[in-house]
This record gives C-alpha cells, sequence and structure tokens, in this order.
C-alpha cells in the first residue's frame, strides 16, 4: 500500500498537474496573441458544453435516481453556501455589493472547465462517474443562467425578457435532449452523432486553454483579508460541508467519491464575469477566482486523496 505522502504526489502529479499544464499553455498563448475572450467563451457556452453533456447524458446507463440524488446534494450545499457566505459577510462588516461578490464567490465554483478533466482523470473515463459531474456541471449552469442572468438583465431589459433569456440557452436542451433520448432509448443517426462525439471530445481541451487564458487576464494582488477568507471556505469549508451532506444521504461509492471531488472545485470566473456586469467590485472577483485557481492544485489533490480513502 502507498504511503499517504506517496499517494499524494501521484494524484498532484497524474491528475493535477496535466490539468494545469493545458492551463498555462492557455495562460501564455493569451498573453502572447490576446485572444478573444468572448469569443471564447461563447464557443464553450453555445457549442462544446451542450455537446459535451448531451453526448455524455445520452450515452451513460444511469437510473433516475442518480439525478435526484445529484439534485438534491447540489440543493443542500448551494443552500449551506449560501448561509455561511452570509454569517461570514456579516462578520467581515461587508457592503451589500461586496457581500453579493463574496455570496457568487462560494455558491458558484469551476465544475465546467476545471471539474470535468479533474473527474475525467481520477476516474479513468469512467462514464458513470462524468456522468455525475456532468450533471453537477449542468445544475450550476441552470443556476447561473437563471439566477445570475436575469438578477443581471431584470434592471436593464425588464423580467419577461430576462426570463426568456434564459429559456435560449443550449445548455438546457442538451440536458433534456440527452436524459429524454436516453430514457426512452431512441437510436441517434451517425451523421449526427459522429460530430457530436466529435464536439464532447473536444470539451476538456478548450475549456483548460479558455481558463488558463481567462485567468492570464487577472492582477496578482496582495493584502485582502476578504479574499483569503473566501478561499478558504471555497477550498476548504466547502468540501467539509460536502462530506457532512453526503454522509447525512448515505451515499456510496464513486457517487459519494464524484460528489465530494466536485464540491471542492475553485471559485468559478462566471463569479468575476457576474462582479464585472454588476460593477461590484470586480477586482475583488477576479482575485478570489486567481488565488482559488492557484491553491485549489494543494486542496484538490487532498479532498481526491480523501476521497478514495473514505468512501
Amino acid at each position: 500500500m502507498k504511503s499517504p505522502l506517496l499517494a499524494l504526489f501521484t494524484i498532484l502529479i497524474d491528475i493535477i498537474l496535466p490539468v494545469f499544464i493545458i492551463m498555462m499553455i492557455g495562460y501564455f498563448i493569451q498573453k502572447k496573441f490576446q485572444l478573444d475572450l468572448q469569443t471564447l467563451s461563447k464557443i464553450n457556452i453555445y457549442f462544446v458544453v451542450p455537446g459535451f453533456i448531451f453526448v455524455k447524458l445520452y450515452s451513460t446507463d444511469f437510473a433516475l435516481g442518480l439525478l435526484g440524488k445529484t439534485l438534491l446534494f447540489f440543493i443542500l450545499y448551494v443552500f449551506l453556501l449560501f448561509v455561511v457566505a452570509f454569517l461570514v459577510g456579516k462578520v467581515l462588516k461587508l457592503g451589500k455589493a461586496k457581500q453579493t461578490t463574496f455570496s457568487n464567490s462560494l455558491v458558484f465554483f469551476n465544475s465546467g472547465n476545471y471539474g470535468l478533466p479533474v473527474n475525467d482523470l481520477v476516474f479513468k473515463s469512467d462514464p458513470f462517474a462524468m456522468s455525475i459531474q456532468v450533471i453537477v456541471l449542468t445544475l450550476q449552469n441552470m443556476f447561473l443562467f437563471s439566477y445570475g442572468i436575469f438578477a443581471l438583465q431584470s434592471v436593464k431589459i425588464g423580467k419577461l425578457k430576462a426570463m426568456l433569456a434564459y429559456f435560449r440557452m443550449p445548455v438546457l436542451y442538451a440536458l433534456l435532449a440527452g436524459l429524454g433520448l436516453n430514457a426512452l432509448n431512441i437510436g441517434i443517426p451517425d451523421f449526427i452523432w459522429v460530430p457530436a462525439n466529435y464536439i464532447a471530445d473536444s470539451m476538456i481541451a478548450i475549456a483548460l486553454i479558455t481558463l488558463g487564458a481567462q485567468v492570464a487576464q487577472f492582477k496578482f494582488q496582495l493584502g485582502n483579508l476578504s479574499v483569503y477568507v473566501s478561499m478558504c471556505v471555497r477550498l476548504i469549508i466547502g468540501p467539509m460541508m460536502a462530506l457532512g451532506i453526503i454522509y447525512l444521504m448515505g451515499v456510496e461509492g464513486t457517487t459519494a467519491q464524484a460528489l465530494f471531488i466536485a464540491s471542492a472545485m475553485p471559485t468559478s470566473l462566471n463569479s468575476a464575469v457576474i462582479a464585472q456586469e454588476y460593477k461590484s467590485h470586480p477586482d475583488f472577483a477576479a482575485q478570489i477566482v486567481l488565488f482559488s485557481t492557484i491553491f485549489s492544485s494543494i486542496t484538490v489533490t487532498l479532498v481526491i486523496y480523501f476521497a478514495q480513502l473514505l468512501f
């Protein structure tokens, strides 16, 4: 049996390092060529992520009970994060705008650009484990594009148009189509299935290149206590709460491991995007994303180790 130190080193080298290598390629490409990040984000949101979600949910055998368990876990986890964010914000005496940005940094975690490749490497492309991560990603996207877009747009274009904007997001339809066609056992012709798989196969590389390019925009700054607190809650307290929920729900095996690891991801770049749109402390939000992404190399390694040890 491997010693704990050797096991942690193996996880760091075999799982975390490959993720950061592709991220660093994206980082240096952005520094060199100044990519159009809006275009990259649109390719991810409107093309690659929906294609990936559709293929994985269609091609995976899982019971609807798994969807229910993952949904219940997600609701409980996000609720607890909101509560912790509110209480910590009061202790730190954050203003209303900064409190919103702080809460978003905890509630929106990077289940896509970061979570998918980590899941793929940890579970060696196991379709069952990946389906759990895909469900978490989809719920995160639905939450972001309902709460996020509605909150942002309702002031500018009215509540009805904001709601209609949400229903134009392809992630929701990719989820419904993947689950529906899977449940009904409806075949997909090769002229659709082959390009769909090509799209899905491109997901991880494009997502990590995009993540690295986006991180390249942020400037490294020290001395903001709220940033460190957010990072600690997201990377340490968050997984501990998730572990409690998993035990409370009686989830075991691969499902428990996948949910625990999914909960440990750093702050999503979308929280910084929302802060920018709100003009609500965007520099603060960007620093949280930067610090949590860097230090997640340590904390995610530890969570993967304990996931394999506990379940």
